[in-house]
């Protein structure tokens, strides 16, 4: 009797030890994130955002969003230039000649069409901050859930106005959020270019981890030697965020994507590859 006993539980651990490592081995989380092409221009003074440096100078922008596809679902990060402004022959002009002359050589619809990805596919959406190159497309998916710093919500636009339509799903954070609960995809709170402002972590399964700037930093000069442009709202709490970053890259052993960063951009696969 007690060496029947002993064989079948011998046989109910092996059957247990073989389900844990099939489960082990289909791990939820991230599958896939594509690189989206949201904007293109060029910045009439590259000084407005490495103030002394460059004075007068041009250079080319870009404007990236990510769509991630996690087993929960699709998220998109930021949604750049506005679509309506690949119809203008001419691109979209600054009212500041030192700002960014954009261009949409894509737009957003056409590039997840392309992937098969319908805008009511996706469930979730985060912006970095809420400058137009950021929220352009928002409301091409209004019944995504948004998350958005609350500081950032509740920072008043242009005379006042509300920088989001009200009726928006909203979740307002209040700092970091594991957004799918797996901590696969985390965002950030890196306040300081505007107050409310976020970046990205992402873990993917193969890439190792990449950590999505907004515009925590504008392109690789301004990350080498902390410079903090002109324009920011809180210059300490730049520096404190890009300091959050560094901690964040050397913990995970992450990448550094700047996304106004063309030299960068050209060298990264953009959709429809991806990276997994």
């Amino acid at each position: 009797m007690n060496r029947a006993s002993s064989l079948v539980a011998a046989f109910l651990g092996l059957i247990l030890s073989s389900n844990f490592g099939h489960a082990q081995s289909s791990k939820p989380g991230v599958e896939k994130l594509y690189i989206l092409n949201c904007g293109e221009g060029v910045a009439g003074d590259i000084s407005r955002w490495s103030p002394g440096v460059n004075e007068g100078k041009p250079m080319d922008f870009v404007d990236n969003c990510y769509l991630i596809k996690h087993a929960q679902g699709w998220l998109l990060w930021d949604t750049g230039i506005p679509d309506a402004v690949a119809a203008m022959p001419n691109g979209l002009a600054p009212a500041d000649p030192k700002a960014v002359y954009w261009r949409r050589p894509k737009t957003l619809a056409a590039q997840l069409d392309q992937l098969g990805v319908a805008p009511s596919d996706i469930k979730v959406m985060a912006v970095s901050h809420t400058h137009p190159d950021h929220i352009g497309n928002v409301e091409m998916l209004p019944a995504a859930m948004l998350y958005v710093q609350k500081a950032e919500y509740d920072w008043p636009g242009a005379n006042n106005s509300p920088r989001f339509k009200p009726e928006h799903p909203v979740t307002k954070l209040e700092g970091d959020r594991d957004v799918f609960g797996d901590g696969s995809v985390t965002i950030l709170s890196t306040p300081g270019h505007t107050p409310g402002h976020q970046s990205l972590l992402v873990k993917l399964p193969r890439t190792g981890a990449v950590v999505l700037s907004g515009d925590a930093v504008h392109f690789k000069s301004n990350w080498d030697n902390r410079g903090v442009p002109s324009i920011n709202s809180n210059k300490d709490q730049t520096l404190a965020s890009m300091q959050k970053i560094s901690e964040t890259l050397t913990k995970e052993k992450a990448q550094l994507w700047i996304n106004h960063d063309k030299a960068q951009r050209d060298s990264l696969k953009m959709s429809p590859e991806f990276y997994d």
